[in-house]
């Protein structure tokens, strides 16, 4: 077994800062019981106060956003632009849920007064905190998807101590975060079982497997995911888990926006693909479009011009190159464009391969796997009606995106009849990449791009995952909830009178 994690620097394979130990089960064991005595601390507090914390704590990363952002770069390569703005993305999503938190529409609150003529008491019904949560942190994400990303901020605005399971792929950023909001939620007075973080990957199961965790948020493959899925599925006493575990996200180009924005499509495109080395879970993986037009050699220029670069991680590096090998010797698959060689140890190069509708509906069952990186298929169809039962039988995606013309409305619609029922977000002459985070966003969809279609890992409702419902029948007035309670002391919005 592994005792130690060593962080690399993508650029040149070499080891970077220290190493750290493993969690050991004995201090799993300390971590998870610690979580468990501080859930009444953590979920007692009122939401104002727990929003307040919230806010501290985006100070505080806020405060230290240079440091962080340098060790990440060295563990990562993803650059300190890209990081600063993913520093800032993280303690937005912090800043947010402390507005859902003074808000205080997240509890669900229904009030229903006791009826005598059916016979029916007082109900009131609310969503309460579910108990100590395990995070697992994302490789591409070193802050918006990992320690203080929004799994975390979301369950702790929720109630619900938390503990973090560092990716091996930035040890050092894991623990850095983690020192800062440990140090802030000290500071608060709160107990350290409210949040908590474990190296290692024996942790993991070990996460999924304890007692007293009652829930999982997942961000990463489609194999770990579903095994990790199976082990909460498979407890004695089942645990929810949601998971984001990969998305080929369709793209479809009608035949008016192929021809009208030729030039603006090819370049997005390519710049869409590309994006972090295409590690984006909104990778543009797949892309349809009218056989008779010009596009496909206006995409093939634009990938032609752009760069590879370093991956996050040695292991993604080498599934990359056998996804290209395993496209290359594909029956029918056409290489469509190769950008420029990438230096660096993990450096992978973009490609893109083209090939009929007919053939791709024939080969759907391999083709529709993601492949995580900078890579793409071109799909190029007559009739837009020959597209429906290629998308629906895709299976479920993160997105599905639609480029259209302003007469192409009837078509744009059609589409959607299929991507609706597929994809968690719908986009308009826009392109995938990229995750706004903002109240309305849905970032999820039907399996396998997540466990649970219902549910998202972005946006004001991913707190619901942590929460579940409660049902107060003839309770005394004064040992109601506060949020229950008549005349409504919080002020916050409940649905009443039915």
């Amino acid at each position: 077994m592994t005792t130690t994690i060593q962080g690399y620097d993508p650029r040149t394979g070499s080891p970077t800062g220290p190493a750290f130990p493993t969690t050991t089960p004995e201090a799993l064991e300390q971590a998870v019981h610690a979580a468990r005595d501080a859930f009444p601390v953590w979920s007692g507090l009122p939401a104002r106060r727990r929003a307040d914390v919230l806010d501290a704590v985006a100070d505080a990363l806020d405060a230290a956003a240079t440091d962080l952002v340098d060790v990440a770069d060295a563990e990562t390569a993803l650059g300190r632009p890209r990081l600063t703005g993913e520093v800032a993305r993280t303690t937005g999503q912090l800043r947010m849920f402390a507005r859902v938190l003074r808000q205080g529409d997240h509890v669900g609150a229904i009030l229903t007064p006791a009826d005598a003529s059916t016979g029916r008491g007082d109900i009131r019904r609310m969503l309460l905190p579910v108990g100590p949560v395990a995070v697992f942190s994302a490789s591409n994400f070193p802050f918006a998807f990992s320690v203080a990303g929004g799994d975390t901020a979301s369950a702790l605005a929720a109630g619900c101590p938390v503990l973090v399971k560092a990716h091996e792929g930035h040890p050092a950023t894991s623990a850095a975060v983690a020192a800062v909001i440990s140090g802030e939620l000290s500071r608060a007075g709160l107990p350290a079982g409210v949040f908590s973080l474990v190296q290692g990957f024996d942790a993991g199961p070990a996460l999924v497997r304890h007692p007293s965790v009652r829930a999982v948020g997942f961000t990463g493959s489609l194999r770990g995911g579903r095994a990790l899925f199976d082990l909460a599925a498979g407890r004695e006493d089942p645990i929810p888990f949601y998971g984001e575990l990969g998305s080929i996200n369709p793209v479809v180009v009608l035949p008016a926006a192929a021809r009208d924005r030729t030039a603006e499509i090819a370049g997005g495109y390519a710049a869409s693909l590309t994006q972090g080395t295409g590690q984006f879970c909104t990778n543009p993986g797949l892309l349809f479009l009218p056989e008779d037009s010009d596009l496909a050699t206006a995409i093939a220029d634009a990938v032609g011009r752009t760069s590879g670069g370093p991956v996050l991680t040695g292991r993604i590096r080498d599934s990359y190159r056998h996804r290209v090998a395993e496209l290359d010797a594909t029956p029918g698959l056409v290489p469509l464009a190769s950008g420029a060689a990438a230096q660096g140890e993990w450096a992978v190069t973009p490609r893109i391969w083209q090939l009929p509708l007919a053939s791709f509906a024939e080969r759907l069952e391999d083709l529709r796997e993601e492949c995580f990186g900078p890579a793409g298929l071109v799909v190029t169809y007559r009739e837009v009606r020959d597209l429906l039962p290629v998308l629906e039988a895709l299976g479920g995606t993160l997105t599905g995106s639609i480029h259209a013309s302003p007469g192409e409305h009837a078509e744009v619609a059609l589409l959607a009849t299929v991507l609706r029922r597929t994809a968690g977000r719908l986009v308009h002459n826009g392109w995938p990449t990229g995750v706004a985070v903002c109240a309305a966003m849905h970032h999820g969809g039907p399996w396998p791009a997540t466990t649970s279609a219902r549910h998202t890992s972005v946006g004001a409702t991913a707190v619901d995952r942590w929460l579940t419902p409660v049902a107060y029948e003839n309770w005394p007035a004064e040992l109601l909830p506060p949020e229950l309670q008549d005349g409504n002391p919080l002020g916050i919005p409940r649905l009443t009178g039915f």
